[in-house]
């Protein structure tokens, strides 16, 4: 059986353990201390641990390419460089744009995931980031673009995707949004608050009709002030709302994260990269929806000023909330595994080490570098 012997490993709701792992089929087979059932052993030093594949929810592009350049080579690209950084499982992320470009983009990746590619993370779907935001709060989406929600319009762009569309990011305030998010929500499709201009009444509303997830929760949303608690801390009060982080420390400062944390459940914390085509490539000029981005010193920000994306590493993102915001590291290893994985309702196949899940595993160093990705029980990366 292939596997890990004598290993460092977090179970969840059990901690770190010493155990050896099996894995058949593509799936985990073993967990406990017979080494003998392991005879074809994965590379696996002391100082080591195995965590769960990471899931990113909300990632835009990397190596160069980005979801939407629209091309099969471009997705591989970026499936790529996020198996380096033990992302085993993502949603490709589309931005506000042209219906054509975004039909480009939507029907390369129903494309390529026909083609089930074992190399590099899978595409397990899409976030449909705008075009139904508000044009108070663009940030790096271009402003021409912005449409009104439209259930007419997800509908043929959920169509050219394969019926792959997994979140979409709207202004729950704007006129139209009721009648997508309740459409969403029959289809079992999250609805999201972001790039948005709502008030706490807004997304009282929105949520009971199905809004259930926070876009990179603080930005590009109206902010919390003490007379009116708008979408972040809309996003703090109410319990049921996941919220997506960008823990770059660029996008959030440390007190920032920490309040958040604090303030939601422990399952209701995601961490996301939303990074763009920059991400594993040097400093210099990028480019994000058509707009030239100047990335340096780790930000990626459009000629005005405005933060375009990030070009945060998913690994690198749990290291931050380690080491700087005092997050226990099973704690940060959760948000960016079990708890993207309970969200988007895959929690019973992937987002933790069990039994008769998938074999999507990453190993860690102590100082969080990534030795080696694993999903189906194939070797995506090693370092």
């Amino acid at each position: 059986m292939q596997g890990f012997i004598n290993a460092k490993v977090y179970v969840y709701g059990k901690g770190i353990i010493t155990a050896s792992i099996g894995i058949e089929n593509g799936k985990i087979a073993y967990i406990g201390n017979d080494q003998s059932l392991i005879t074809d052993p994965l590379p696996y030093k002391e100082g080591q641990v195995i965590v769960p594949g990471f899931i990113d929810q909300h990632v835009h592009g990397a190596g160069g390419c980005d979801a939407m350049d629209g091309t099969e080579t471009a997705l591989s690209t970026i499936a790529n460089a996020l198996a380096s950084e033990g992302t085993t499982s993502f949603l490709a992320t589309t931005m506000t744009q042209s219906p054509q470009n975004i039909l480009r983009a939507l029907t390369a990746v129903k494309d390529y995931k026909s083609q089930n590619k074992v190399d590099g993370a899978e595409i397990i779907g899409v976030h449909l980031e705008g075009p139904f935001i508000s044009v108070k709060h663009v940030g790096a989406q271009p402003l021409e673009y912005v449409d009104s929600p439209n259930v007419k319009v997800f509908d043929q762009y959920n169509l050219a995707s394969g019926n792959s569309i997994k979140i979409v990011s709207l202004a729950p305030e704007v006129d139209g949004a009721k009648e997508l998010i309740n459409h969403l929500k029959s289809n079992g499709v999250i609805a999201s608050a972001g790039h948005t201009d709502a008030g706490f009444n807004d997304v009282e509303k929105a949520y009971a009709w199905g809004l259930s997830n926070i876009t990179h929760t603080y930005n590009a949303q109206k902010p919390l002030h003490h007379r009116e608690i708008g979408t972040v801390g809309s996003a703090m009060l109410i319990d049921g709302l996941n919220c997506e982080a960008i823990c770059d420390l660029i996008h959030l400062s440390v007190p920032a994260i920490k309040l958040l944390i604090k303030n939601k459940p422990h399952d209701k914390f995601t961490l996301i990269t939303d990074s763009m085509r920059a991400k594993h490539l040097a400093d210099g000029i990028s480019e994000l929806g058509g707009q030239e981005v100047i990335v340096k010193n780790g930000e990626a920000r459009l000629k005005n000023g405005a933060l375009a994306g990030s070009i945060l590493k998913m690994n690198d993102a749990v290291k931050n909330l380690v080491l700087r915001c005092d997050v226990p590291f099973t704690d940060a290893v959760d948000f960016a595994t079990a708890n993207p994985a309970k969200n988007l309702n895959v929690f019973d196949s992937v987002g933790s080490i069990e039994v008769g899940k998938r074999a999507n595993l990453t190993i860690l160093d102590g100082e969080f570098n990534v030795h080696l990705t694993v999903r189906d029980g194939n070797v995506i990366y090693k370092r």
